[in-house]
C-alpha cells in the first residue's frame, strides 16, 4: 500500500530542498497557505530561492516569513500590495519581482505541469508586460508569447488527503493549489485531515495523487481574515 504520509513538515523538506531551488506556493491572499510548510521552510535556512505565487503573504505570515529573513532572492507574482518588507526590499534593490497577470500566471502554472512549454496570450499587449516577449497575430488580433512555469518544489495546501495523496480542496482554498502541485517535480501537500485509501470517492477528488509526494498533517491551521470588513449600524 503506498503511504505518502511524513511525520512532519520539517521530515517532508529535509533532504528535498536547497539553496538557489525555484519553489511554487499555493494560496491566494491568506486562503489556501500552506503555513506549516512556510514555516518549516525558513527554519530550514535555504536561501536564495525564487517563490512562485499569486501573492508574497503579508509581513508576519505566508511567504512573509522568508522575505523577513531574506531568504527569497526573487518572486515571480500577481499581487503584493498588502507586504511591506516586500516593498522595502524591492525598492532598495534587494529583491528581484517579476510581475505576472492573475490569469497569465495561472495559466504558465498549469502549462507547465501538462508539459506545454509555452502559449499565446492576449493579455498585456501593448504594456510593459510585452517588453522583449514575442508578438504574433492571430486573426487579426495581438498576442504575446508567454513562457511556462515549472518548479523544483511545490508547497501546497488541501483539505483532506488520502494515504496515496489523492486530495480534496475547501471551497476557494483550492485557488492556485492545483496548479502549483502539477508544476512541481517534487510536491508537498499539508492538509487538515488524513483518511485511508478508498474512503474518498473517486469523484470528489480534486487531484489525483500521481502529483503528490508527501504528505503532511496540520490539523489545526490558523486561518487569517485579511481584510475584514465590518458594517457600521446607523
Amino acid at each position: 500500500m503506498v503511504n505518502k504520509v511524513s511525520t512532519s513538515a520539517e521530515a517532508a523538506l529535509q533532504s528535498i530542498v536547497q539553496d538557489g531551488q525555484t519553489i511554487a506556493v499555493g494560496g491566494f491572499g491568506l486562503c489556501g497557505i500552506p503555513e506549516a510548510l512556510i514555516k518549516a521552510l525558513k527554519q530550514s535556512g535555504v536561501k536564495q530561492l525564487t517563490c512562485i505565487s499569486n501573492n508574497a503573504g503579508v509581513d508576519d505570515y505566508g511567504l512573509g516569513l522568508l522575505l523577513q529573513s531574506k531568504q527569497i532572492k526573487k518572486m515571480i507574482s500577481s499581487y503584493v500590495g498588502e507586504n511591506k518588507v516586500f516593498e522595502r526590499q524591492f525598492l532598495n534593490g534587494e529583491l528581484e519581482v517579476e510581475l505576472t497577470p492573475q490569469g497569465t500566471l495561472a495559466e504558465k502554472l498549469r502549462a507547465g505541469g501538462a508539459g506545454i512549454p509555452a502559449f499565446y496570450t492576449a493579455t498585456g499587449v501593448g504594456t510593459s508586460i510585452a517588453e522583449g516577449k514575442e508578438l504574433r497575430e492571430f486573426n487579426g488580433q495581438s498576442f504575446l508569447l508567454e513562457t511556462s512555469l515549472c518548479a523544483d518544489i511545490a508547497l501546497i495546501k488541501a483539505y483532506k488527503a488520502d494515504k496515496a495523496g489523492n486530495l480534496v480542496f475547501r471551497k476557494t482554498a483550492r485557488n492556485f493549489n492545483p496548479e502549483c502541485a502539477m508544476a512541481g517535480r517534487y510536491t508537498i501537500v499539508e492538509v487538515e485531515h488524513i483518511v485511508e485509501l478508498g474512503e474518498i470517492d473517486p469523484d470528489d477528488i480534486h487531484l489525483a495523487g500521481i502529483y503528490v509526494n508527501a504528505i503532511v498533517l496540520n490539523a489545526q491551521p490558523e486561518k487569517r481574515i485579511e481584510q475584514r470588513t465590518l458594517k457600521v449600524a446607523v
